[in-house]
């Protein structure tokens, strides 16, 4: 399961790596594009901040904060893999540092995380969020974390 994991955690971060050069060289900030029968928006967003841009007038901080937690996380999943069973832990931990290390490489990096999909709702509020795939992995990957702690 271990050697499943790294995989996995490999995987989405390369994924989105190569997914978030494609938009940033590809995809223009003002166009909208449907995909998969319109059931998905590629738009290219650049998020200064965390979460919906929260913080980014503090962008520093938000670096920081971000590369702390994700090392913290990092020493958990270092410490799960000397243990056996609670695979469900380590899988969610392996999704959720692929998406954090992702948006961290990016913050670090870019000084922001590249935002590339959203969904036709007719909820205004909710069809303006803009997320990448690392945004869904460390949403599932908490979910199953959470899950495999209990």
């Amino acid at each position: 399961m271990t050697v499943v994991c790294l995989v996995i955690l490999a995987g989405i971060f390369w994924g989105d790596f190569f997914l978030k050069n494609y938009i940033e060289s590809h995809v223009n900030e003002r166009d909208e594009r449907a995909i998969c029968k319109g059931k998905f928006l590629i738009r290219k967003h650049h998020n200064k901040g965390m979460m919906l841009n929260a913080g980014q007038k503090k962008r520093r901080l938000v670096a920081v904060v971000s590369l702390a937690f994700t090392l913290i996380l990092t020493v958990v999943f270092i410490v799960s893999l000397g243990h056996r069973g609670n695979n469900l832990l380590r899988l969610g931990l392996a999704l959720l540092l692929g998406g954090a290390f992702s948006n961290t490489y990016d913050r670090l990096r870019r000084g922001y995380v590249v935002d590339y999909v959203s969904f036709p709702v007719k909820w205004q509020a909710f069809r303006k969020i803009v997320f990448n795939c690392s945004d869904f992995c460390i949403i599932i990957g908490a979910l199953l974390s959470a899950l495999g702690m209990l």
